[in-house]
């Protein structure tokens, strides 16, 4: 968090935190009140001030005020680095230390990160589609079909070879990532927890 953030807090501790106005969606976009976001300033203020409280619910500190984000997938999104060698998250750091990689029913890519869970939109699967193989040989339709037969939580047999690492894939249903690696999709507020009131975003 920022100074100012933190300065903010400090002076105003318990101004009640908004629920239903931010969302991030499946291709790294923030939006307030289902309409994208678009002026650079507040995308950096947003992207700097990012980050998670002791529930998994994930918030942009706004000075004192706590907006907490609706996910359309995950926390971070993923997006290929400039000249394709890599992968960075939507707050644009770049990935170095990925640990896990889990692929859904749909065919989506999910990567443990050290900022936290993030997803590989659908516009980015070119880039990941030739860094998957099977033992050493580049994976076909019939061997991608396969794995995403398999139940989630079974290990499959492809492997994702990034510049920083080589993971083996686990099957991982959408449904059951939030648990799994700790994070919530739709924050809400906890009970006795002080609240602004706000009218939820269209999806």
């Amino acid at each position: 968090m920022e100074d100012w953030v933190l300065r903010a807090l400090a002076r105003w501790p318990n101004v009640p935190a908004l629920f239903g106005w931010l969302a991030l969606d499946r291709r790294g976009r923030w939006l307030i009140r289902g309409e994208p976001i678009s002026r650079p300033q507040i995308l950096d203020t947003i992207s700097r001030n990012y980050g998670a409280d002791e529930y998994g619910r994930w918030y942009f500190q706004n000075g004192p005020q706590r907006g907490y984000v609706r996910l359309d997938t995950a926390p971070y999104v993923l997006w290929t680095c400039e000249g394709g060698e890599g992968l960075q998250i939507h707050t644009g750091q770049r990935v170095r230390h990925p640990t896990r990689a889990f692929l859904d029913e749909e065919g989506s890519i999910l990567l443990l990160t050290e900022y936290g869970p993030a997803a590989l939109p659908d516009n980015e699967l070119d880039w990941v589609l030739p860094r998957l193989d099977q033992a050493g040989v580049p994976v076909d339709e019939d061997q991608l079909a396969a794995a995403l037969a398999l139940p989630s939580g079974q290990a499959t047999a492809l492997t994702l070879h990034l510049p920083e690492a080589n993971l083996p894939l686990e099957r991982l249903d959408r449904a059951r990532a939030p648990k799994l690696l700790g994070f919530v999709r739709d924050p809400q507020p906890r009970a006795g927890e002080q609240f602004a009131a706000a009218d939820s975003p269209e999806p």
